[in-house]
This record gives C-alpha cells, sequence and structure tokens, in this order.
C-alpha cells in the first residue's frame, strides 16, 4: 500500500547502518532492502510511518517521526470515515 508521495518523514543514515537487519525484520511494508552488507530504502513512499525501524535499530541509523503526516491522516480517515486531512 502506497500513501502519500514524498511526504513521509522516515530518514536512513547509511552511515552509522552496520546492516544488521532488525529494519527488514520488523517493518510491516519491506521498506528496507539489504545492499551492499548494509541495509537502504526500497521504497519510501510505503512507508506508515509506524516507527518500528527506528525503535528496533540498535545503532540509531532510522529516524522518523512516528504517527505524524499524510500518513497517519490517511490511516484515521479509514476509521472515522472521514476524508484525510494532514494540514499541508
Amino acid at each position: 500500500m502506497k500513501y502519500l508521495k514524498n511526504v513521509v518523514t522516515l530518514r536512513h543514515d547509511i552511515e552509522k547502518c552496520t546492516g544488521c537487519g532488525m529494519c527488514l525484520e520488523v517493518c510491516p511494508h519491506r521498506v528496507f532492502i539489504p545492499s551492499e552488507g548494509k541495509v537502504k530504502i526500497r521504497d519510501r513512499d510505503a512507508c506508515m510511518e509506524c516507527g518500528a525501524c527506528a525503535r528496533n535499530c540498535p545503532f540509531g541509523a532510522i529516524e522518523v517521526d512516528e504517527g505524524v503526516g499524510c500518513a497517519a491522516a490517511i490511516i484515521m480517515s479509514f476509521f472515522t470515515g472521514e476524508e484525510p486531512s494532514c494540514g499541508c
């Protein structure tokens, strides 16, 4: 599932990444892929900003503002039945 293009708050610091793969294990939308001994973002727009990757990265290589932005607005619209509004 994709949300809106180019609005996700996901940030990945390749210098801090060791390729441990924890983000691969916990990401529900397979946003990350292994690449050359590290991990890289496969599809930023697939991120739902749940924060599982950032909470489970032991090296602090991933940051995401959980529960904010357009992805959160779309998720909330599923529950409320209203049109999504993220304020942007």
